[in-house]
């Protein structure tokens, strides 16, 4: 038995072929300029990680340096800096030359 219907394939149309074509050309132009943009965005975020861990290195360094300074305001050479420096102090048998002003 035979289908009541016989299928037949539709011609497609001229207009139809012309607008598959055309929306196929629309769709790659679309992911050729994403992808363009996506790879600037790309190229900018490498730059900005690149910033971003020569920041992180002179912030260790800095970090370093604070803990050795940390460590040397404990020593016992620091406040005697500190008494010279600041304070004027001198020990009891210590002689002080000063330049006399012309």
């Amino acid at each position: 038995m035979a289908h009541p219907r016989s299928r037949r394939r539709k011609k497609l149309s001229r207009f139809t072929i012309f607008g598959v074509t055309i929306l196929c050309a629309v769709l790659c132009s679309i992911l050729a300029y994403k992808n363009q943009s996506l790879e600037a965005k790309s190229a900018e975020y490498s730059q900005q990680i690149q910033e971003l861990r020569a920041e992180q290195e002179d912030l260790r360094s800095e970090t370093k340096e604070l803990e050795e300074y940390k460590s040397y305001v404990k020593t016992d050479k620091f406040v005697e800096d500190v008494a010279r420096e600041k304070l004027g102090l001198v020990y009891p048998d210590e002689v002080i030359f000063e330049p006399e002003e012309q």
